[in-house]
């Protein structure tokens, strides 16, 4: 009962909550116990990745048929998302070295070819962008959820803990805006995205997670794919802002009271594994309060691997942008960090050059005698992740020994040698650094991302007389048009 996993009811007794949240402490302990045992499986490091797909009809507008799409698909891969416009490819884990991110690419390409032609059976495309921008506000008055008593339990449990409806308040730099309120979760539906895993040790843990955290700016930055919502020109990554909005269970009065936003970036750096899943436990109620019969501490004591179904319940409620994972395979338990800042799309390419820049990046930054978490505040990391998700590419970041420079500048000069010596470690060939970190320095040189570009087409269409949403509808085709070819975004032509 992890991360996504099915709930069987839609709302809960006092008495469902109260033994819920002891048996999250339960879990909480035996955790611990483990970690200080060393239970943990590593024998080589395993990746892997999950991605979030749209789902448009022939108009180009959300087309709410995941179920038909799924059956048509028939790939136990393919999985239903929050919304009936939504599914997800889900990625075995695999190992880094070698050629293994070339094989990937091709094996990617061949299945979501192989399920975009099934979906058009159904009346269906595929598409991999960080927000649908044809997505408009009458789009979830109808049926959206999709039939998955998971989602609808949430849905009802964010809105008992909020007790109203939902304000979306998102302000452009430009000077657009969204602002409206909203009766359900479904606007967190619009938020599609790439998450990378990386299997680690305990020990190891912290370190990755700090390195994780002070990465992500940089690579929300390079690579924003969410400029427009609801018709608006908003941030460059929109999802960011979007996701922590739309999941909110505060109300006012507890944002002012400094009460923590479920979406939660952290509020500061880490030593121990058990730092973040302690935090989950002491600050966010239960929003999904199942319960099972297991005697962890029983099962440890047996020589078994616990499910610890509760507290790994509650922490896929707590949205972290690096989320700490417990889990289990063939009854060995392990850790992952799943990376959850990048946007879907736009190509395959762009997406495994993203996943190339983050593994090698993280193997250095996590590795290194005077780590830069220990030279930079947190509050300086977090003010770094607004300004990426905001600015995109062209957003500028605070580096300790650069001081503040251009997201693009930082990872040519700094990071991305860095992503290169990193992957060389982890035994990644020079053929598969050679073509996606190619790829992050040409996007750097050339300062175009799918935020930059689908701006840019947009502004174009316009000025070519079309008003916003029907230029929206013509970028996106463009970029379906572009996003099959699978050359990566700073190569696309505009109109």
């Amino acid at each position: 009962m992890g991360v996504g996993a099915e709930v069987s009811a839609q709302s809960y007794t006092r008495e469902e909550r109260q033994r819920y949240r002891e048996k999250v402490r339960q879990n909480l302990d035996v955790f611990e116990r483990m970690l200080t045992q060393d239970q943990f499986e590593f024998e080589r490091p395993m990746t892997g990745l999950e991605i979030e797909l749209n789902l448009v009809n022939g108009d180009y507008d959300p087309h709410f048929a995941n179920a038909e799409v799924l059956q048509a698909i028939a790939d136990p891969g393919y999985q239903t998302e929050l919304a009936q416009y939504n599914i997800e490819l889900n990625v075995p884990p695999r190992p880094l070295p070698g050629d293994s991110a070339l094989e990937l690419e091709e094996d990617l390409r061949s299945s979501l070819n192989a399920a975009d032609s099934k979906a058009r059976e159904v009346g269906s495309r595929l598409v991999s962008i960080g927000i649908l921008p044809t997505i408009m506000p009458e789009h979830y008055e109808g049926e959206w959820i999709s039939d998955n008593n998971r989602y609808t339990a949430l849905n009802d449990s964010i809105f008992v803990a909020r007790g109203e409806d939902i304000y979306l308040d998102i302000h452009g730099p430009q000077g657009e805006r969204v602002a409206t309120y909203c009766n359900s979760i479904a606007p967190e539906s619009a938020c599609t995205s790439v998450q990378l895993h990386l299997q680690v040790t305990p020990g190891d843990f912290a370190d990755h997670w700090n390195a994780a955290q002070a990465l992500c700016p940089v690579q929300v930055a390079l690579a924003a794919n969410s400029p427009f919502f609801f018709g608006q020109r908003l941030h460059a990554e929109t999802r960011i802002e979007l996701f922590k909005q739309a999941t909110d269970t505060r109300p006012i009065e507890l944002k002012n009271q400094g009460v923590r936003p479920r979406v939660f970036f952290g509020e500061r750096w880490i030593t121990s594994i058990f730092d973040l899943f302690e935090e989950n436990s002491r600050y966010f109620p239960a929003l999904l309060a199942e319960t099972t019969d297991e005697d962890p501490m029983a099962r440890l004591e047996a020589g078994e691997a616990p499910d610890l179904a509760e507290l790994r319940l509650h922490n896929g409620t707590v949205y972290r942008w690096n989320r700490p994972i417990y889990d289990i395979v063939k009854g060995r338990p392990h850790l992952r960090v799943e990376n959850r800042v990048l946007p879907a799309g736009p190509t395959i390419a762009d997406t495994l050059a993203n996943a190339a820049f983050y593994y090698g990046a993280i193997r250095k930054l996590a590795g290194t005698e005077r780590p830069v978490w220990t030279k930079m505040s947190f509050a300086a990391c977090e003010e770094n992740f607004h300004r990426g998700a905001r600015d995109g590419i062209d957003s500028r970041l605070y580096w300790p020994g650069f001081g503040e420079v251009g997201a693009d500048e930082l990872v040519l000069r700094h990071l991305l040698p860095l992503a290169h010596e990193g992957l060389e470690e982890w035994g990644v060939s020079q053929a598969v650094r050679d073509r996606f970190l190619g790829i992050i320095e040409a996007r750097c040189q050339a300062g175009v991302n799918g935020a930059t570009w689908q701006t840019e087409a947009v502004r174009r269409f316009e000025e070519k007389g079309s008003d916003r949403r029907r230029a929206l509808h013509q970028m996106l085709e463009l970029y379906v048009e572009h996003m099959s070819t699978n050359e990566p975004v700073h190569t696309w032509s505009l109109p």
